[in-house]
């Protein structure tokens, strides 16, 4: 019998067509699946109604009531201005809401300002006679100047000027202060800030110590060994006023009295 040859079997390849519709039905596939996985995280992001807690609104109409540390025609430290007095309180209306403040008189601005009464806590009382004794011993100190580039410090000096404690006030201008020292260069800037910080101090002192404006500056300048010079004058003009009065006044009655020469004529022997 002869034998039978086997036959190989052909590998039917998949036409275009087929390709085609495969690849359609993977790619609808595969967006319903990215759908699905949308849904799932909205869902999870989607809070419920009934949980849902809406905010309660609740209208102020008044200021919340605090006591009033201050009285009127008191003095009181602004930080950032300086001494003023209270002149009145007053209600005023912001935004539908009842504000209470304090009315505050800037003799030196001429200017008046409002600060509530529950933000009374930046307002501080003025400085107590011991208070203005350790003030005038910083002021006596050395100069503590640090190291550091001049804009460092002057913010520095900003900021100790600007929180109102009389304490750090007396330390800058302890600091910036070069008293009669005329061989030493100040910038703009360092005598503006020594300038702001001498007249703010010098203000509080003069209502503590009730003396004029004079007296203050003598004794800050003291203090501070400035205007040294101006101080020693005066003494020597009124020796000589003394010393020619009791020239006058040494003369007898009934001598002559010499006529004296001018400066121009020569004294005759």
């Amino acid at each position: 019998m002869p034998k039978k040859k086997a036959t190989k079997l052909k590998k039917i390849k998949p036409s275009k067509v087929i390709k085609t519709k495969l690849k359609k039905i993977a790619t609808k596939k595969s967006l319903k699946v990215i759908e699905k996985n949308k849904e799932i995280k909205n869902n999870n992001l989607r809070i419920s109604k009934n949980n849902e807690i809406k905010p309660e609104i609740k209208k102020v109409k008044k200021q919340e009531t605090e006591k009033r540390e201050f009285k009127i025609k008191d003095f009181v430290v602004y930080p950032k201005h300086g001494v003023g007095q209270i002149t009145e309180f007053k209600k005023i209306n912001i935004g539908g809401i009842d504000v209470e403040t304090y009315i505050i008189k800037f003799e030196k601005d001429k200017a008046n300002g409002m600060v509530p009464v529950n933000k009374q806590s930046h307002l501080r009382p003025l400085a107590t006679i011991n208070q203005v004794n350790k003030c005038v011993s910083i002021l006596k100190g050395k100069p503590k100047i640090k190291r550091s580039m001049w804009s460092r410090r002057a913010q520095e000096y900003e900021a100790k000027i600007s929180s109102g404690k009389i304490y750090e006030l007396a330390e800058v201008v302890r600091d910036l202060n070069k008293g009669d020292d005329l061989m030493v260069d100040q910038s703009y800037s360092e005598r503006q800030l020594f300038e702001k910080a001498y007249e703010r101090i010098m203000s509080e002192f003069q209502i503590i110590l009730n003396l004029s404006m004079e007296d203050t500056q003598k004794k800050l300048d003291k203090a501070l060994k400035r205007n040294l010079a101006a101080s020693k004058t005066p003494t020597t003009t009124n020796e000589k006023t003394s010393s020619t009065s009791t020239s006058t006044s040494t003369n007898l009655p009934g001598e002559s009295e010499e006529v004296v020469p001018e400066a121009d004529e020569p004294l005759e022997e």
